[in-house]
């Protein structure tokens, strides 16, 4: 076993043979992660205290933090976001180094780079999300264009991006 993965009072983590984990992430506990998912360096997935779940076709970015959480499939979980006891629906995005806590993201919902999204909140599906305490507003193109954020985010171009740094990956 990889010495990022660590195994926590009976539970030891789980990836499927396809996807893609760095060397450098750290897998504690209770872990599973679906098929062509990726996990890059830095990010730590803490199953010690709940169930960390990442689905298929995720990405979860460099330097992530997930504890006790449960990430849908083809969801971009960004750069340095933190998420605790939050469950994020399919296809939704969180920006780069957002911070959610005991909350839902509704699907195909986008959370703004740098936002905070505190205990309680339930994102509904399709809503743009931004600020600190976040203000939900619906997705549409008169808040920002969908297309072109999942576009420049999209969690299959992360897939092919981590199928070519096969030094990165087990």
């Amino acid at each position: 076993m990889d010495s990022r993965k660590h195994s926590f009072e009976g539970e030891t983590p789980e990836v499927n043979g396809y996807a893609h984990v760095s060397s450098e992430a750290t897998l504690i506990g209770d872990v599973r992660i679906a098929a062509n998912a990726n996990v890059w360096p830095g990010v730590v997935l803490r199953g010690d205290v709940g169930s960390v779940e990442v689905g298929r076709e995720s990405a979860i970015g460099d330097n992530a933090v997930l504890h006790a959480s449960t990430v849908g499939e083809n969801v971009m979980v960004g750069h340095g976001a933190v998420l605790n006891d939050t469950t994020v629906e399919d296809g939704a995005l969180v920006g780069f180094n957002s911070t959610v806590s005991d909350a839902v993201i509704g699907e195909g919902s986008i959370v703004a780079m740098g936002t905070v999204v505190p205990p309680g909140y339930e994102v509904p599906p399709d809503s743009f999300v931004r600020g600190m305490p976040a203000s939900v507003t619906p997705l549409d193109e008169t808040t920002i264009d969908p297309e072109s954020v999942f576009e420049a985010f999209s969690s299959g171009d992360y897939a092919n991006l981590a199928a070519r740094h096969e030094d990165l990956f087990e």
